[in-house]
């Protein structure tokens, strides 16, 4: 049994929602096993925020959609931290879907930032997978969907990684501008 975080896009955005109902009854039905899912939308605009249209936590913990990994993960990617590390800009996130460049998006956030592409709805699923063939068939077979898979500890430390370069970076932000603030006044003084 091998946990994932697995990310799915379709041609049309309906589609993520009939594909949250279908996972959702296959859960039930005991052919997946659950954790968390989501429906997030990339906006569009130009601004590249994710949105959480749907969420629901499989375990009865009662996760919010900001509180677990899935809130967390889309926060990171639409955050500044997304926008720094130009995950949105550039030939790598273009409208193409070049098998190449699916390659080459070596992190979920990449993947995310590109299969998810502005003004499309995707689904996130964390789940544990024994047969991987249930969700195969309900996503690219009956929907026409792309399923791509990663390993949930991998997710988790590039998760713990962004959250401390992005808290490394606001308080360099911070230490920046209280600096540029403490100087002018010191040139006062003097």
């Amino acid at each position: 049994m091998t946990k994932r975080i697995i990310v799915a896009n379709f041609e049309y955005n309906s589609q993520a929602y009939e594909a949250f109902s279908k996972v959702k009854k296959a859960h039930l039905a005991k052919q997946i096993k659950g954790e968390q899912m989501a429906v997030v939308t990339h906006s569009e605009g130009g601004d590249h925020q994710f949105l959480i249209e749907d969420f629901l936590d499989f375990t009865g913990a009662n996760k919010t959609s900001k509180a677990g990994t899935i809130g967390m993960l889309v926060g990171i990617l639409a955050g500044p931290m997304g926008i720094l590390l130009g995950w949105f800009g550039g030939s790598m996130f273009g409208a193409s879907k070049d098998a190449q460049e699916v390659k080459k998006a070596n992190t979920i956030f990449e993947l995310l930032g590109k299969e998810i592409s502005e003004g499309k709805t995707g689904l996130i699923l964390i789940a544990t997978e024994d047969d991987n063939r249930p969700l195969n068939q309900l996503i690219m077979y009956d929907l026409g969907g792309n399923l791509y898979r990663f390993d949930y500890e991998d997710v988790e430390e590039e998760l713990d990684k962004m959250q401390q370069a992005q808290e490394l970076a606001s308080e360099k932000a911070y230490g920046d501008l209280v600096n540029h603030e403490e100087k002018p006044n010191e040139e006062e003084n003097n």
